[in-house]
């Protein structure tokens, strides 16, 4: 039986007239830049989000590295983040000028972890930039305090984690602003790249739509009150969120009772540590990440038999050559070095049926019982 990470088609079998229409309707008008089309979804997204304010990019990245940039960021500047997460959370500090500066992750959770950011606190320190790695939210209140503390700017990263709560309150809204990817495999995604910010800061939204946009005022494209970029969602993919965006909620319950039955039929093998959902948060299950032991001979076993596994993430971040001008090794960061030996994410995403995580479990129970 074959079960791939990700089953794109199927979602798109599911809602095919509605996504069909959705792109007919932006070519038949031809609003590809800008326009109605992108306008519509972020407003549906900030309202969805409860935040006054969304602004569209041309993807995750850009995202992050906009916020920081506005912000004022650059060189000079120090800004925190995770060990642990996809590159994104950490270039983007340093295209500002800025350093990244890296913290262990927590061993339960696998977000930043919160007791070992006070010592990594300096007085170049501008920002923290959290990641709430594979749906699981981070620990916010922790961090936040950290920041008031320090009088410290907090821009959350939120592409894995679309509306993920803790103590109910969404992800994205603790700090001053929250960024999302929408690349196609997100539990929100686009049909090519595209990105997004949400505030309740008025005067941050506005730098960074302008900023995304050349510089250039809203109204006259040639009023250029700085310098900045081109950084676009195309309406093709805002018009495909849109008509995304209603059925978000229902895929994230299906996630979640997706993994709530991989940790019910995982439980009995100890050779597998499951996800622990953090007190209090609400876990959207972008990744279904379990702890394996012996996990590159699990993973051929599996791909072998027909079942698609991935790894988030091989490498901790300051460990990448990228990096190494910073001289880190796997004992500045022992959690997420050790992490990087074991975790393995498994197939889950909405459509994936029974029989599929069945066989699954049962594959993965073979592999340790030598059955």
């Amino acid at each position: 039986m074959k079960v791939p990470f990700v089953d794109l088609k199927a979602q798109y079998q599911a809602h095919r007239a509605e996504i069909d229409a959705a792109i007919a309707s932006v070519i038949s008008e031809t609003a590809f830049v800008r326009g109605k089309y992108v306008a519509n979804f972020e407003n549906a997204y900030a309202e969805k989000y409860g935040t006054k304010y969304c602004v569209s990019c041309a993807n995750g990245t850009d995202a992050i590295y906009l916020t920081l940039k506005m912000l004022g960021i650059g060189a000079g500047d120090e800004v925190i983040t995770t060990a642990n997460s996809w590159i994104s959370s950490s270039e983007t500090i340093s295209l500002t000028g800025a350093t990244p500066v890296f913290v262990d992750v927590e061993d339960d959770f696998y977000d930043i972890d919160p007791a070992k950011l006070a010592a990594r606190i300096s007085p170049k320190t501008k920002a923290i930039l959290p990641v709430h790695l594979l749906g699981q939210p981070a620990q916010m209140d922790a961090i936040m305090a950290m920041a008031q503390k320090n009088n410290l700017h907090v821009v959350e990263d939120c592409a894995q984690s679309h509306f993920a709560e803790l103590s109910g309150q969404r992800v994205g809204t603790f700090g001053i602003a929250g960024t999302f990817s929408f690349y196609p495999g997100k539990n929100l995604g686009a049909y090519g790249d595209a990105g997004a910010v949400v505030t309740n800061d008025e005067e941050l939204a506005a730098k960074v739509r302008m900023f995304a946009n050349h510089g250039a005022d809203r109204v006259n494209k040639h009023d250029h009150a700085m310098e900045g970029m081109c950084s676009r969602m195309d309406g093709l993919q805002a018009a495909i969120l849109s008509a995304k965006l209603p059925h978000l909620a229902a895929w994230t319950m299906a996630r979640q009772q997706k993994a709530a039955r991989y940790n019910e039929l995982l439980a009995g093998v100890e050779e597998i540590v499951t996800p622990t959902v953090r007190p209090g948060a609400s876990h959207v299950y972008h990744v279904y990440c379990v702890r394996a032991q012996r996990r590159d001979e699990l993973q051929v076993f599996l791909q072998e038999r027909g079942i698609d596994t991935t790894r988030h993430y091989p490498t901790p971040l300051p460990l990448l050559k990228a990096y190494e001008r910073f001289g880190h090794t796997p004992a500045d960061f022992p959690v997420a070095s050790r992490h990087a030996l074991e975790i393995l994410s498994l197939p889950i995403y909405p459509e994936l049926s029974d029989e599929q995580q069945d066989h699954v479990v049962e594959s993965i129970i073979k592999f340790y019982r030598h059955e």
